[in-house]
């Protein structure tokens, strides 16, 4: 019995054993991937096809909501035409202009023409309604030179007239983007965490936070646009934090390109940049609550201590007077 099984598991027989089972193996390897598919790239396939009909929906989207507001309103004609003839666009125009606009919350030609034709006129009716009111209402005993320097004055600080408005819009509008964007990343936090990818979180948000700040929906709604109109999505969260200018949202548009290009977990990033932004507008608050004495100090002064003079002192001299 042991001869034959000797004389079967000779060297021959098991080369031929071992060759038969690696034939099989490498039939099986190279079979596997055609058998039962590659699910790696069929997944990626559907996201991207869901992808595109994301943006399809957004295009579809944006487009009937421009039929129903037109955001970029064209600029008058008689405005334009005095902005072309003067080429105000060369001499009063500025590179940082358009951005201050889009910053203001204007957007489009319009408002560009618009600012460029109020740089020229504020100048020139300041001049001479301080001519009017220098040389013809008010008597003013002063030489004519110096009458002249105080026009000119004028006319300085209406050229910055208009730049000086649109800075006071902007610091408005960032207020009110400052004080709803913690809540604001809290809404996206829990869409994300809901299984939500990022263009449908940013439309989901900027439909709830309307009622607490319009130009944050606005901006948002931007964003969604951009994410799905721009080949790189980097370029949407580089708009959005020139749109707004604010250090929390711009810190909070780097992680996400961040996320976007390393893979970054986002809910645990957008959870760490909601509780710091919430800090910085507890923060703010308190520094403008510590600011309020000082403050306090000079009306109290100018008004409250005269007052409390009277009403301590006026019994006293009243019946001093009746004595007398």
């Amino acid at each position: 019995m042991m001869d034959l099984l000797i004389s079967i598991l000779n060297v021959k027989s098991m080369t031929m054993l071992f060759a038969a089972i690696a034939a099989m193996a490498t039939i099986l390897t190279v079979a596997m991937p055609y058998a039962f598919g590659d699910s790696l790239n069929a997944r990626m396939k559907a996201v991207a096809v869901e992808r595109e009909k994301i943006r399809a929906r957004e295009r579809e989207r944006m487009a009937q909501q421009s039929q129903k507001i037109n955001l970029r309103q064209s600029p008058k004609q008689s405005i334009k035409a005095i902005v072309e003839g003067f080429n105000l666009s060369k001499w009063v125009g500025q590179e940082e202009a358009r951005l201050k606009l889009v910053q203001a919350g204007y957007r489009g030609q319009a408002p560009y023409v618009t600012y460029l034709f109020f740089r020229m006129v504020t100048p020139i009716a300041s001049f001479l309604a301080a001519v009017f009111y220098l040389f013809v209402v008010l008597d003013l005993n002063q030489p004519n030179m110096v009458k002249l320097g105080m026009c000119i004055a004028a006319a300085y600080a209406g050229m910055h007239m208009p730049l000086m408005l649109l800075k006071n819009k902007i610091k408005k509008r960032q207020l009110s983007i400052k004080r709803a964007f913690p809540d604001t990343l809290d809404l996206l936090l829990i869409c994300v965490e809901s299984g939500m990818s990022i263009e449908a979180a940013f439309r989901k948000v900027s439909e709830e936070v309307g009622t607490q700040s319009i130009a944050l929906a606005e901006e948002l709604t931007l964003t969604t646009a951009e994410l799905s109109y721009l080949p790189d999505r980097r370029m949407a969260y580089e708009n959005l934090a020139k749109r707004t200018d604010l250090d929390g949202v711009k810190s909070v548009c780097m992680a996400l390109q961040q996320s976007e290009r390393y893979g970054t977990p986002l809910a645990s990033m957008l959870r760490v940049m909601a509780q710091e932004n919430r800090d910085m507008r507890m923060s703010e608050a308190e520094k403008k609550a510590a600011g309020l004495p000082p403050k306090l100090t000079v009306p109290m002064i100018v008004f409250f201590l005269p007052v409390l003079f009277v009403v301590i002192l006026g019994p006293a001299y009243i019946k001093v007077m009746a004595l007398n």
